[in-house]
């Protein structure tokens, strides 16, 4: 943890003195990357300051009711024009990504060696991000949560509205699977408290991400667990597997299974939760757990990856067959009982 309110301070007096600056967070991007991106970039807006938002690729179709996700350049749509945005900026925000390896290869490689100073402003464990400016606390539920403290800590508390509640909201909201989570603290709710105050729709927020779904997704988690769930057998573990094949039959679309490794996770006697889904880069996986049984350390020694102890993700090059067998030959050979 090296967070504190003077660390907000300095930082501030840096930022108002920028140019141009780039906010840049993690590939896939989920609804704290695109809420702390969103929300950063409302209040950098406000101090009348020059901001762009560059993400990897685009976000699930589940977030198309945001307003402004049109404000955010992808690399994957136009390369050149993040690449110029890279080079020309003088300070980067690095958000709610612990390694520049997340950013993919290409982009990854020229934030890393632009020459723009650098703030990273995460909550996963163990960043590797060489800046000499940070906020961050690996205790937090957010990286919206840090986004506010940002602003709050910065005299700025003034500046916060309607709409840049709105996209901490959605971060913080989604991060904690509904204020669910163990990460979830009173500084949390005190958060959550003053966003409210702004007079956001919270309930709007939540029926767009969780009581929106198309047929096919339905369609597509019910045959994932009834036909592919697999329980094993002596240990609390639930694992579905899904191919291309099985996802191209239900119309697959980015987003699909967002929330699925909860669903097997809620299982009575589960504490741990993983997904393979199949596609052209190999087999990503995700990881959940609860109790005594940390994710994160798993998918960072064995399959390229790492995260939160409860929340992990991975990848693997192998086919799915050895992919999840290697899996099942590490959790129930007594990784665990270490």
């Amino acid at each position: 943890m090296t967070f504190n309110p003077q660390i907000i301070q300095d930082i501030h007096e840096i930022v108002l003195k920028a140019e141009k600056i780039v906010i840049v967070s993690h590939k896939s991007p989920d609804g704290d990357s695109l809420g702390s991106s969103l929300g950063l970039f409302h209040f950098l807006k406000k101090l009348k300051l020059n901001v762009t938002i560059c993400h990897p690729d685009r976000s699930s179709y589940i977030y198309k009711w945001l307003e402004d996700i049109k404000e955010i350049l992808i690399f994957e749509d136009d390369s050149d024009k993040v690449l110029e945005k890279i080079s020309n900026a003088d300070l980067i925000f690095c958000l709610d990504f612990n390694a520049f390896d997340r950013l993919g290869v290409e982009l990854g490689s020229a934030v890393e060696n632009s020459k723009a100073e650098k703030i990273l402003l995460d909550h996963h464990q163990n960043p590797t991000i060489n800046s000499a400016h940070r906020i961050w606390d690996n205790t937090r539920a957010s990286t919206s949560e840090l986004i506010f403290d940002f602003i709050e800590y910065s005299n700025n508390l003034n500046l916060l509205d309607e709409k840049i509640a709105r996209y901490l909201y959605l971060g913080i909201m989604t991060d904690t699977g509904s204020f669910r989570f163990q990460s979830v603290s009173a500084r949390t709710h005190q958060i959550i408290c003053d966003l409210l105050k702004t007079g956001l729709n919270h309930t709007e927020i939540h029926e767009n991400i969780y009581d929106s779904n198309t047929l096919d997704r339905i369609k597509l988690k019910s045959f994932a667990i009834v036909e592919k769930l697999e329980i094993i057998n002596d240990f609390p573990i639930g694992v579905i597997t899904l191919l291309k094949t099985e996802l191209k039959r239900f119309n697959f679309q980015k987003g699909d299974t967002e929330g699925l490794v909860n669903m097997i996770l809620s299982i009575e006697n589960i504490k741990i939760a993983a997904i393979f889904i199949e596609n052209d880069e190999g087999i990503k996986i995700s990881f959940r757990s609860k109790g005594n049984y940390f994710v994160n350390e798993l998918a960072y020694k064995y399959f390229n990856g790492g995260g939160h102890k409860y929340a992990a993700g991975g990848f693997s090059n192998q086919k799915m067959e050895e992919a999840v067998s290697k899996f099942k030959e590490i959790v129930c050979s007594g990784f665990y009982e270490k």
